[in-house]
C-alpha cells in the first residue's frame, strides 16, 4: 500500500475508531479521506480535488459550504445555543416554512436525523391505532432502527424471505414488519388481508432512492392511499431524500397524493444535521409534548439552534424555484446525455432519475422494483463508477446508487461529466 496522507490517517482511524468510519455506509474499499469542501467540488487529504455527485448521500442541494447558509450559522451561534426547555422563534419560524409548504404538515416537530424521525413516525402510529404490524417494501431504507432495517439490497436467495439488516436486531421487531414488492398493490391488498385490522402503518419511500432511482407509480401510490383509509392504516411518505431536493413541497407534491404523515432530512439543512415528522394536526397532537399526548417524545438536540437555521436559510434559498428549475434541467442533460453514449456505444444501460438525481443502471429491461435490478451488471457499475472517480469525477464507486446534482453545478461541468462518461464507457467496448 502506498504511503499517503489518507493512508496514514485512516491507520490512525482504525486503531481507534472500529473500521476507522462512523457510519458503515462510508467504509470503501478503497479508503477516503476528505480535507476541504466548497461549491460542486471536494479535495481529499493528499490534494486531489473532484467533482462532487455524491453530496454526502443527498443533504448538498445548495452546494458545499453555501455561503448563504453558513452565514445563518455563523449568526445563530452569535445568539443562543441550547436552554433545553420552551422554544425558540426559529424553531416555530422552521415549523411554520414546513406547514406551509408541504401538503401533509398540519404540524411538525425537528429532530437531528432521519433515523429519529423514521422511528418517531413508527412509534406514533402504533400509538394511535393500538396495533403492531408496519409494512415496508423490498429495496427501501428507513434508517437504522430494529423495526425497518431489512429488506433493502437483497441478495437474489433472500427475495421473498426475512432479510434483516443486523445482527441484535429483534426477533419481534423483525417479526411485525411484512415486506412486501414495491409498485404491487394487489401484495399489499394480500398482506393486509393476511393481517386483518393488524397492521398500523405503511411505510413508503417516495421514490427508493437507496437503490438508484425507482419511480413509483401513481396508481400505485393512490391505491395505498385508498387501502390505508379503508382499513385505519397510518401512511407514511419516508420523504428522508425527496424532501426539499424534489421541491419544497416534496415528492408527495408532485404525486398530488397526500400521506398521514411525513418524515423528511438530508436535503432541508444542506448538510447541517436537522430533520422533520410532519402530519395531520389529530395525528401530531398525540405526542406528548403536547398536553394528553400518549406518544413520548425527547430529545437533548431536537431544534438546535445550528440545523434550524441551516433549514431555515436552504428552504429560503429554495423558494423562488431558480434552483429546482436550474438543478432539474442540468439532471435531464446528464440523463438524456448517458443514455445518449451508451446507446452510440451500444452498451446496455438504462439511465433513471427524478430532478437533479441520475442513475445509471447496466441493464436492460422494465425497472419497476428492486427485483428487476437483479438484473443490473454489478461490476461494470462499479468499474464505470471507479473509472469517473479516478478522472476526478466522484460518483460512489457502489453499484445502484444515485448521483446528485447541487445548485454549484454549472453547465461546464455536466459538459465535463459526459465527456468523461464517455472516456470511461468507451473503454467498455
Amino acid at each position: 500500500m502506498l504511503d499517503t496522507k489518507t493512508t496514514r490517517l485512516t491507520e490512525r482511524a482504525t486503531a481507534v475508531i472500529p473500521g476507522g468510519v462512523n457510519s458503515a455506509s462510508r467504509r470503501l474499499a478503497v479508503p477516503t479521506a476528505w480535507e476541504w469542501a466548497e461549491g460542486a467540488y471536494i479535495r481529499d487529504v493528499d490534494g486531489r480535488t473532484y467533482l462532487d455527485y455524491h453530496a454526502a448521500f443527498g443533504p448538498i442541494v445548495l452546494g458545499h459550504n453555501d455561503p448563504g447558509v453558513n452565514a445563518a450559522v455563523a449568526e445563530a451561534l452569535k445568539g443562543i445555543d441550547m436552554v433545553g426547555l420552551g422554544i425558540t422563534e426559529a424553531e416555530v419560524r422552521l415549523a411554520e416554512k414546513v406547514v406551509e409548504h408541504v401538503p401533509s404538515a398540519e404540524m411538525a416537530l425537528t429532530f437531528s436525523t432521519g433515523s429519529e424521525a423514521t422511528y418517531m413516525a413508527v412509534r406514533l402510529a402504533r400509538g394511535i391505532t393500538g396495533r403492531q404490524k408496519l409494512i415496508k417494501f423490498q429495496g427501501t431504507f428507513h434508517g437504522w432502527h430494529d423495526y425497518l432495517l431489512m429488506n433493502i439490497a437483497s441478495p437474489a436467495d433472500k427475495i421473498g424471505h426475512k432479510d434483516p439488516g443486523s445482527a441484535g436486531q429483534l426477533a419481534n421487531a423483525i417479526d411485525n414488519t411484512i415486506v412486501v414488492r414495491f409498485n404491487d398493490l394487489d401484495a399489499v391488498e394480500q398482506a393486509i388481508a393476511a393481517n386483518p385490522g393488524e397492521i398500523a402503518a405503511i411505510f413508503l419511500e417516495a421514490i427508493p432512492h437507496n437503490i438508484g432511482c425507482v419511480l413509483p407509480t401513481l396508481e400505485f401510490v393512490r391505491g395505498l392511499r385508498r387501502l390505508c383509509d379503508a382499513h385505519g392504516i397510518v401512511l407514511v411518505f419516508d420523504e428522508v431524500i425527496t424532501g426539499f431536493r424534489h421541491g419544497l413541497g416534496g415528492y408527495q407534491a408532485k404525486l398530488g397524493v397526500t400521506p398521514d404523515l411525513t418524515t423528511m432530512a438530508k436535503a432541508i439543512a444542506n448538510g447541517y444535521p436537522c430533520a422533520i415528522v410532519a402530519g395531520k394536526r389529530d395525528l401530531m397532537l398525540q405526542y406528548n409534548t403536547a398536553p394528553g399526548g400518549k406518544v413520548f417524545v425527547g430529545g437533548t438536540y431536537n431544534g438546535h439552534p445550528v440545523g434550524t437555521a441551516a433549514a431555515l436559510a436552504t428552504i429560503a434559498a429554495l423558494e423562488d424555484g431558480t434552483v429546482h428549475e436550474r438543478t432539474f434541467r442540468l439532471g435531464e442533460r446528464v440523463r438524456t446525455g448517458l443514455q445518449e453514449i451508451a446507446d452510440r456505444l451500444g452498451i446496455p444501460m438504462q439511465v433513471a432519475g427524478y430532478g437533479s438525481v441520475f442513475t445509471p443502471y447496466f441493464m436492460t429491461g422494465a425497472i419497476d422494483r428492486y427485483e428487476d435490478l437483479l438484473a443490473n451488471d454489478n461490476a461494470r457499475d462499479v468499474a464505470f463508477r471507479a473509472g469517473m472517480v479516478q478522472r476526478g469525477i466522484f460518483m460512489l464507486p457502489v453499484p445502484l446508487k444515485r448521483n446528485h446534482i447541487s445548485a454549484a453545478h454549472t453547465e461546464a461541468e455536466i459538459d465535463r461529466t459526459l465527456e468523461t462518461a464517455e472516456e470511461v464507457l468507451k473503454t467498455f467496448v
